[in-house]
């Protein structure tokens, strides 16, 4: 059906003003999420997982533009294909200036410039588990494939027009299939592939606290917009609940995070404050417009424990590298996620209803995007590693990538300034 051209009556002048704000904030996420693994890595390494992060606002900015948008949100038909993808009507972002995206009250173009920053940050989330050893060209290939052939058609499945798990009935407000699930699990699969680091160094830890802690803030500031925005409303309250959610749950994951810290190692950190902020923000993201705010208390601290003992749990088995736990807060967040919006939904959560189908539902869907993200990210990843290199070379990884990959360092060489001569010394002391 073509989207009505954009008249003055037909848009809600509220909701085009929040969702283009949240576009905003979600966009602002990506840079805050390049200072947090930038934050973690060795300081060698810096710049390039930086880059990684920032590459995905250009890569995947034009490859939704270009097909991502109408692939993933195109009307296919609701049977047939139409369940698994969109079509070509809004390549190029056709069909979308001045005309209404259908009864939103928003125009076309509001609606897929907000989308859009879903995109780059959930293709920017990935990095996490390839830092410090893929080849910077090949990662920027593979994000853009990504980007077209596994996050978009999974879009559709949960939010496009006839998407098979949104006529299921499974719920994900804001991505945490999407999103969190899509990236987590292609980022462990990836990393699988690439193979793990040959120089690790954990015992050093992060080389910049504080990138952490000013990354995991904007993340939370972001995550607003994020979680906020997917209301594409401001009239009915439910940009307002998801706002409030989202406040709640980082929190109470926080603390949650703090005391697991305090008890299991004897100390409360910096950046366990914030990962612990982003694994409630992870995990609140499926349900934000669904729970109340007193659940989402209970949602942030069951979430918290859920990711804490996932990266703990990846981490000490150690079969892959998931180098700054991307799977285990973004991936098994998600998944915990979905779960515990199927256990606390308003409508239809196993607390209110006493049924398990809305439970079930969450399930098969969370499942589904698992599945479908680790099987298309092994054909991606095998399939670049037939034509091109993958991991950069082996004394480059031990020196650190950005130098040799960017010609730029983390820290500002040390200036050398001439040396003045004896006599000069002496005539400048005696001005004084």
């Amino acid at each position: 059906m073509a989207n009505p051209a954009l008249t003055e009556d037909a848009v809600n002048t509220g909701a085009v003003a929040w969702v283009l704000t949240s576009a905003a904030l979600v966009f602002l996420m990506t840079a805050g999420l390049g200072f947090f693994y930038g934050g973690l890595v060795r300081d060698t390494n810096v710049i390039n997982t930086m880059m990684m992060s920032v590459a995905s606002m250009a890569i995947v900015c034009l490859t939704w533009v270009v097909f991502g948008f109408s692939w993933a949100f195109g009307d296919n038909g609701s049977t047939g294909f139409g369940m698994f993808v969109g079509n070509f009507d809004y390549s190029l972002w056709t069909n979308l200036d001045m005309k209404m995206w259908g009864d939103s009250g928003l125009p076309g173009l509001c609606f897929a410039a907000f989308q859009m920053t879903f995109a780059i940050i959930a293709s920017a989330i990935i990095s996490g588990s390839l830092v410090e050893r893929m080849r910077f060209s090949a990662y920027s290939i593979m994000l853009a494939l990504w980007s077209l052939l596994i996050y978009a058609p999974l879009c559709h499945w949960v939010w496009g027009p006839g998407g098979w798990i949104a006529e299921f009935g499974a719920l994900d407000f804001a991505g945490g299939t999407v999103v969190h699930i899509s990236s987590g699990v292609s980022g462990l699969v990836a990393g699988a592939i690439v193979g793990p680091r040959r120089h690790v160094e954990k015992e050093l830890g992060p080389a910049n606290a504080p990138f952490v802690i000013l990354g995991g803030s904007l993340l939370w500031f972001g995550w607003l917009g994020f979680n906020g925005g997917s209301a594409l409303s401001v009239s009915d309250g439910v940009a307002a609940r998801a706002v409030a959610t989202t406040f709640v749950a980082a929190a109470s994951s926080m603390l949650t995070w703090l005391m697991l810290e305090r008890l299991l190692k004897g100390k409360s950190t910096s950046v366990g404050a914030s990962v612990g902020a982003v694994a409630g923000l992870v995990c609140i993201t499926p349900g934000a417009g669904f729970v109340t705010p007193g659940w989402s208390i209970a949602i942030g601290a069951l979430g918290a424990v859920w990711c804490y003992a996932s990266v703990e749990v990846v981490n000490k088995v150690n079969l892959v590298d998931d180098t700054l736990d991307a799977f285990g807060l973004h991936g098994m967040g998600g998944i915990g996620g979905a779960i515990l919006t199927g256990i606390f939904a308003l409508d239809g959560g196993l607390i209110y209803t006493g049924s398990f189908e809305l439970l079930g539902k969450q399930i098969v869907g969370a499942l589904a995007g698992v599945a479908f993200s680790a099987i298309g990210t092994v054909i991606i990843v095998v399939a670049l590693r037939l034509v091109m290199k993958l991991r950069i070379p082996e004394e480059q990884e031990v020196e650190g990538v950005d130098q040799h990959t960017h010609g730029e360092t983390y820290h500002s060489p040390v200036k050398k300034y001439p040396q003045m001569k004896e006599s000069e010394s002496t005539e400048a002391s005696d001005t004084v």
